[in-house]
């Protein structure tokens, strides 16, 4: 990607029925930067991580990264392009 952007999300939107969990969401990452997605419980947030990690398709709209179009790609490939989350598991052991 040109100007130094790593990732890319345009025009996100995802819908789970009749229920828009994500609306039109927009930004670009910077190589180098620290970049953060903020905002109260049941914002989005997690669902922006899980369209990106492509644990979700994109009901509309598009996720760059280093120039390869992500909703094009399994998610098996974006684990390889270094892109994963973790789940967040409080008991791990008994």
């Amino acid at each position: 990607m040109s100007d130094g952007i790593l990732l890319s999300a345009r025009e996100l939107t995802v819908r789970f029925g009749g229920l828009v969990a994500v609306n039109k969401v927009s930004f670009d990452v910077h190589r180098g930067e620290v970049f953060t997605i903020i905002g109260p419980n049941g914002a989005g947030k997690t669902t922006v991580f899980n369209l990106i990690s492509r644990i979700y398709q994109p009901t509309t709209g598009s996720i760059d990264y280093d120039g390869q179009l992500l909703t094009q790609q399994p998610p098996h490939r974006i684990a390889r392009l270094g892109i994963a989350r973790t789940f967040q598991n409080i008991e791990l052991f008994e």
